[in-house]
């Protein structure tokens, strides 16, 4: 099956003295919708309403460091890649920008209606593109966010730079499939996420003083 609404997920912008630009995983997923919707312009100029949504605000930004103005968080910085390649030309192309998270990627894209109407199935499935190493955590949060499994999600995976050490990543996805376990709407999720952040930042802090007191100077 074809999906034609995709949901494209950030991975990074990077601040420096010329600006923000997108990290090479960023630009690798803009580059792997452009060619995915390409691939596939029957479809998409036949669907009803295709669209491909990038989802990113400034997970990566130095500590302290200011959040860059709108129009240069990842979403918007990857709708703008898209566009320049021309990719408004087969669907309609918008950006959530406010999300740090892969939770948080789902969960906003779902609050700001940037889905649309659409009804995600197997004949009609959902893409989500992203590195193969991060698809797994993705569906297993789209299950939990959306309500979608199995074939009502397609994976359209990212070739391309994939630094993330696969035991971390593993880590990742038992943290989430325990931490939210028995939620299922966004608001909830997004509650539960500022709850286990705000504990390991507490942990780290603990952590921080006993290592300091353990070697002092």
């Amino acid at each position: 099956m074809i999906a034609t609404v995709l949901l494209v997920f950030g991975r990074g912008v990077v601040g420096d003295d010329g600006g923000y630009r997108l990290t090479a995983e960023s630009a690798a997923r803009t580059r792997a919708a452009v060619t995915y919707v390409r691939a596939h312009a029957t479809e998409f100029r036949a669907a009803t309403d295709p669209r491909v949504v990038f989802t990113g605000g400034w997970p990566h930004g130095p500590a302290g460091a200011p959040d860059p103005p709108a129009e240069y968080r990842e979403g918007e910085l990857m709708r703008a890649l898209a566009r320049d390649a021309g990719l408004d030309a087969y669907a309609r192309l918008d950006a959530e920008n406010r999300s740090r998270t892969t939770l948080q990627n789902l969960a906003l894209t779902v609050q700001d209606g940037l889905l649309g109407g659409a009804r995600f199935t197997p004949a009609h499935p959902l893409g989500l593109v992203s590195h193969p190493w991060h698809l797994p955590r993705i569906r297993l949060l789209a299950g939990r966010v959306l309500g979608l499994r199995g074939a009502a999600l397609l994976d359209v995976p990212v070739t391309g730079p994939e630094p993330v050490p696969a035991r971390r990543e593993r880590a990742a996805r038992v943290a989430c499939r325990l931490g939210y376990l028995g939620l299922r709407t966004p608001e909830a999720l997004l509650r539960r996420e500022r709850g286990l952040t705000r504990a390991a930042h507490r942990v780290e802090r603990l952590l921080g003083r006993g290592f300091a007191a353990r070697h002092p100077g």
